[in-house]
Formats: C-alpha cells, sequence, structure tokens
C-alpha cells in the first residue's frame, strides 16, 4: 500500500460513530485536497478488507452519493443505525454531524 493510499485508509478508520465526513476533506487529511477520486476508489476496493466506515463518508453538499438501489439505503440505515438523521432526500446536516479532527 503506498502513503498516500496508507493516510487514506487511517483517516477514514478515525471518523467516529455518529459523524460523517466528505471525500475531499478524506483527502486533505490524508495530505491531498485534490485526491476525493482517490478516496472513492480506496472505498470501493478496501473497505470490507480493511473493515473501513465506508457509511461514514458522503459529498461536500452533505449528501449520500451512492444511487437508490446501488448501497444509497444500505448507506442510509448504517448512519441512521448511528443517530445519524439522514433526510428523504439523503441529506445530513454537516452543522450537526461534521466530524471536525
Amino acid at each position: 500500500m503506498n502513503p498516500f493510499t496508507r493516510q487514506i485508509v487511517d483517516v477514514i478508520k478515525a471518523i467516529p460513530k455518529g459523524r460523517v465526513t466528505s471525500y475531499g476533506r478524506v483527502a486533505a487529511l490524508a495530505g491531498n485536497p485534490l485526491g476525493a477520486r482517490q478516496v472513492s476508489r480506496i472505498l470501493h476496493t478496501m473497505s470490507q478488507k480493511h473493515n473501513l466506515p465506508w457509511h461514514r463518508v458522503i459529498n461536500a453538499s452533505g449528501k449520500i452519493s451512492l444511487p437508490r438501489g446501488k448501497g444509497y439505503e444500505l448507506q442510509k440505515a448504517l448512519l441512521e443505525s448511528e443517530e445519524v438523521f439522514v433526510s428523504s432526500q439523503g441529506h445530513i446536516d454537516l452543522e450537526t454531524y461534521l466530524w471536525k479532527p
């Protein structure tokens, strides 16, 4: 695993229950503010292997990025199980739930 990938994995693992952050914020905390797409790729390919809390990463607008029928419902359910309120449009209030390390 290259150093940037390791940093991304470490940042994602640090997101506490009941909090969310964006792909871009993960990338910035890992040292590359332009690496949001790599964060998405790592979540897609490594979440299961590294037991990553992938559901805590949302888009910069505060919404679940996954389409309905392709992971949206699972991500919403996982966030709600951690007492994160998700609107019917998939929006999460960043004022309330944004992780600020």
